[in-house]
Parts: C-alpha cells; structure tokens; sequence
C-alpha cells in the first residue's frame, strides 16, 4: 500500500493565550528579551557546568544527589529536580549552582513558598540571582507589602528593567499614590523603549481606579502610540467601552478584530454587549491582579522566543500571585507539555474550573498531553465526555476526530467530523483540512463516493494543497479511474512540495501502476533518499526494480522494507516476494502481470 500522506494531520493549532503573542507579536519583543533577562541567570534545565565543591565533599551520597539532579535538570523533571538538588543542598549548603537550582526547580512544579527559603539564604549571604529576586519579589507582593517591594527596587531587590518598571507602576498604585503611578508606567515605557508594555498597562491601571475615559484614550491610541490588542487586550477595552456606554463599538472592537477566532468567551461577550448589559470591567480587580499581569504579559512575550524553562518561571508567578488567571494556567501547561512533563502539564490543565470560558481549550490540552504520554483511550475519553459538555464548538468534535482516526477508529472519527462540519456558519478556506480528514476516514470505511467529494471540497476551499492533491490523485489511480487528471494532480502536488518524500513516493508509485516503469524509476530512488527508513517506500522501489528487470537490486530493496518493521501483512508480502518473486505474488493476487501492465504483450 502507498504511503498517501499525513493522515493524522492535525487540522487546528492551539492560540497562545499571551497578551503579547500570536500573530499580532508586538515587533518590539525581541528588544524586550535582553531588558526581561538583564542579570545573571544560572538555567538549570540548561546547567552544564561542575562543581567544585562536589569534589571537595563527594562522600555520603553528594555525587549521587548530584549527578540524579543534573539527569532530572536536564530531562525537565523539576520533582525529582527539587529533590536531589535540595539532597545536593543539603551537603554544601553555600553552593550558588544548587541553590538557583533548587529555586528553579521548585518554580517549575509551581511551588513558589518552598523555593522562597533557599531564595532568603542566597540574598543572606549577598549572591546576586534574578531568579531568586523574583521568587522574594513575588512573596512580598502576595503579602501586599508594596512599599518594601518598591522601596528594594531602588536596592538590589531586582529582576529586570521591564518587569521591575511595570512592577513599579503597580506597587505605587498599591500605596495609593495613583498620579506616581502612572508616571511610573510612562517611565517603564521610555526607559526600556517598549511603549506597548507600558501603555497596557497603564491603561488597566486606569480602568481598574475608574478612569475609563483615559483607559480608552490609551486604548485607542488618542493618547500616544496605538496598541495592537491581542485577545486579552480586546476583551479589556471592550469591557472599557462597555462601561462607557458603548457598546455598539465594544461589538465592532470584537467582530472585527476576532471575526475568524470567535471562542466561548467571546461570544459570550458579544452576546452581552448586543442584549444591552453593561459589562464589569473585571480584567484587573486589584492592583494583586494587574501585579499577575505583569508576569503573565512578560512569559507571553517570551514564549517562543525563550527557553520554555524560563518562561515558565513568569507564567507559574502569575498564577502565584492570581490563582484564577487561567491564561497563565494554559501558558504554564502548555509549556510544561511541551517539556514533555506530561502529568506536570495534564494537573495543570485539570485545575481550569469547568464554568471558565477556556475550560474546552484546557481539556484538548489536557487530552494532548495525555496521549503525548502514551494514554492515547484516556485521552479519547476526555474527549468524548467533553463533547457531549461542548460539542457545539466545531474544534472540540475536529479534535476528537483527530484522536479516534489516529486509533484506526474511521467510523466513529468520520462521525465527529459531521459533527464538526455541521456546526459550521461559512465555508472558510481553513475548513478544508477538516474535509480532508473526513475524506479519509470515509475512504478508510470504503465510502469511496463521499470521500471523493470530500476531497474534492477541500480543493475548492484550498485549490492546490498538496497532501489532498496526492491523497485523490494516488487513491484514483488504485482504482484507475480519471488516470490522467489523478497523475496531473499528483505531479502538481510533487511541484507544490518537491521534497516531501511520501509525495514523490506517490508520483512514482502512480507511474509504476500505470506500467510506465522506467519513468517511475527515478522518483521513487529520489522518495528513498528522503525517507531512506521507510519500509513502505523502499519496498516500492523493489517493486519498481523488479519491474525494469534490476532483480538483485530489487531484492536488496525488499530486505531493507524488511529491516525497518513493516505491518505485518506488508512484511508477509515482501517474504513471499523474495520466495517467488513479484511476478509470482501478482499472479496469486489476480493481478496482471507486469508485462502486459507495460504494454508488452
């Protein structure tokens, strides 16, 4: 059988939650990062330097503790991590390597109150560690003491221009001192040379004292630079607007700018806003809020453009200082899956409340993870139970499709898709991979006609996209029908992705049913050299050598199909290829021979 394409492709991509991330990532957060990281920072997930104390004091297991936390470092497994380095800790209290990591460790499994002792011992004794200044900082301001966080701003308590200008700006406001407050976030801005950060800022800042006619000014852009608002940004001033009276515009902020991206929430949203209510602004309650914000702001700025270690240490501080901030809480799955923490990420997806507006974002996390893990029913599983809760969101039934045609389970998936399709307002060119996949999982159930129409749709939402091209192309020819439009629409697909292997493998594969045996030749050495593991293809080629009368070669080829773990009613196959030969094998199939498919008798 044919290697026809991606048949687990997946048709959606998860949005990034972060205030500065997405598509509409502020141009100035690559000038962010050096102002973010500004002092030292020893990574432990990246740790690959000795120590010298191990050697001075290796007895009573210092090595062993050692060399497990180095392992757990850099696997990302931030339980066995804080346990082998608090061990290693233990035995050479001083060592700064161990404690930052220790720290690190701790911030990872998003326990902040056990990393802060190690993080008072090395400012005790005057070691200068961003890291643990923020695990400091992050304590006093969950105890609200504002005036000493700001007041060790001026000192050695720092952990970046950018978060200690925003930090600032919220501490001052937590004193009372509204007009230095504001002052502080125009400082943030003009000092680091990143408005947008400073005028988001300041903007939640007015909007949560009352003042929402400035917040919509700085919204706006009528008071300086104008902000390009991702999600959470819009739903802010929308909820400014709202509280203005101006609702019809919060309605045009929103379709216009989320037109393709309406979620739950924002429907929700808009719902409200066209039924007349005034809606709170509850973005930023308190200044504890806007202080969650800004770590959350600063790991949505450096998702993807930093080590996901690192990031993680601002999204699990947001959700430190604001425990219901579920966008820091999917930042922090996300992140943690992503590290392959499986269990780390699937708890954390598991505490979005079922009522929050992202509950269905987190559960598909949540199932990701699971099956990333190996627990591919469980992961099912949660889906369905999702669907039958949710099942009105077109990417919850895409989803669960996914995961049933990944288990070869055609039937149920084709189901979820028609779900899916059902739920659809307007055709959009995005939709076509949801036809594709349906096609599939029809073609898989031998509805040849549907899955034919299905393809066929997908061209015309996506004229030209290769994988559906190659899947119709190669299953016409199967069943020789259409044979020049099927070859046309497979070489099209080779041209649009010339170095996809599985394409070429069906160009060449096509030319060899078609008996043109030489011209299959050179695509399918080609399809080898790109997928030189795959028994599939190499299989191929042997079938093709055989064809041009290159039998060694062809049965050299067979070996190797062999040698790379085919399913085993191909591997049968190529067994009884090497016993008797391919003529032979197609005589017993009922096929016909090689030469009369080349033309020769």
């Amino acid at each position: 059988m044919a290697a026809k394409g991606a048949a687990l492709a997946t048709p959606y991509c998860f949005a990034r939650l972060a205030e500065l991330g997405s598509d509409n990532r502020d141009p100035t957060i690559g000038r962010a990062l050096p102002l973010i990281r500004s002092l030292p920072l020893a990574l432990a997930l990246s740790l690959s330097l000795a120590l010298p104390a191990a050697a001075e004091d290796p007895g009573r297991g210092f090595a062993g503790a050692f060399l497990a936390a180095r392992h757990a470092s850099f696997h990302s497994d931030y339980s066995a991590a804080a346990e082998y380095y608090t061990r290693a800790l233990a035995r050479d209290r001083n060592n700064p390597v161990l404690m930052e990591n220790v720290v690190m460790a701790f911030i990872g499994l998003g326990e902040i109150d056990k990393a802060e002792p190690v993080a008072r011992r090395m400012q005790s004794i005057g070691l200068e560690s961003q890291i643990a200044n923020m695990v400091l900082m992050g304590v006093e301001l969950k105890a609200e003491n504002y005036e000493g966080v700001v007041s060790g701003l001026d000192g050695p308590q720092k952990v970046g221009p950018l978060v200690d200008g925003l930090v600032r700006g919220w501490g001052l406001l937590g004193m009372g001192q509204s007009e230095e407050a504001m002052a502080a976030f125009d400082e943030a801005s003009v000092s680091t040379g990143l408005s947008a950060f400073g005028l988001y800022h300041k903007a939640l800042a007015l909007a949560m004292v009352g003042d929402f006619e400035a917040a919509d000014a700085v919204f706006s852009g009528e008071s300086g630079d104008q902000l390009r608002l991702t999600r959470r940004g819009a739903i802010a001033h929308a909820q400014v607007l709202s509280q203005l009276g101006r609702n019809e515009a919060a309605i045009e902020l929103i379709e216009l700018g989320w037109t393709n991206d309406i979620d739950p929430g924002l429907e929700e949203l808009l719902s409200r806003l066209k039924a007349g209510e005034t809606i709170p602004f509850n973005m930023v309650r308190n200044v504890q809020d806007g202080l969650a914000e800004v770590f959350y702001t600063v790991a949505g700025a450096l998702e993807g453009e930093a080590s996901d270690a690192y990031t993680l240490t601002y999204a699990r501080m947001a959700e430190y200082l604001r425990p219901d901030h579920v966008d820091a809480i999917l930042v922090s799955a996300t992140l943690l899956e992503q590290q392959e923490q499986y269990e780390l990420a699937t708890a954390a997806f598991n505490s979005v409340p079922r009522d929050d507006a992202g509950f269905h974002v987190a559960e598909m996390g949540r199932a990701a993870a699971l099956r990333a893990s190996g627990r591919n029913e469980a992961a099912i599983e949660v889906l369905e139970q999702l669907a039958e809760t949710h099942g009105d969101i077109p990417i919850v039934q895409i989803t669960l499709g996914d995961n049933l045609r990944a288990e070869e389970r055609y039937e149920e998936a084709g189901k979820a898709y028609d779900a899916a399709i059902a739920l659809f307002d307007e055709e959009q060119p995005g939709q076509w991979i949801v036809y594709y996949a349906r096609g599939i999982s029809r073609e898989r159930t031998d509805r040849w006609a549907e899955a034919e129409a299905d393809f066929r749709k997908a061209l015309e939402l996506n004229p030209g996209q290769p994988q559906v091209l190659n899947y119709l192309g190669y299953s016409l020819v199967e069943m020789q029908e259409n044979l020049d439009e099927a070859l046309e629409m497979i070489e099209e697909a080779v041209a649009a992705s010339p170095g996809s292997g599985y394409i070429i493998d069906s160009l060449g594969w096509a030319l060899y049913r078609l008996g043109r045996y030489d011209e299959a030749v050179g695509h399918m050495e080609r399809a080898t050299e790109l997928m030189a593991t795959d028994p599939i293809v190499n299989d191929h080629l042997g079938d093709v050598y055989w064809a041009v009368g290159r039998k060694i070669e062809a049965q050299f080829q067979w070996h190797r199909a062999l040698s790379f773990d085919p399913e085993p009613e191909e591997a049968e196959r190529i067994r009884r290829k090497l016993e008797v030969g391919l003529d032979v094998v197609l005589e017993e199939e009922g096929e016909a021979p090689l030469a009369v498919a080349n033309g020769a008798h």
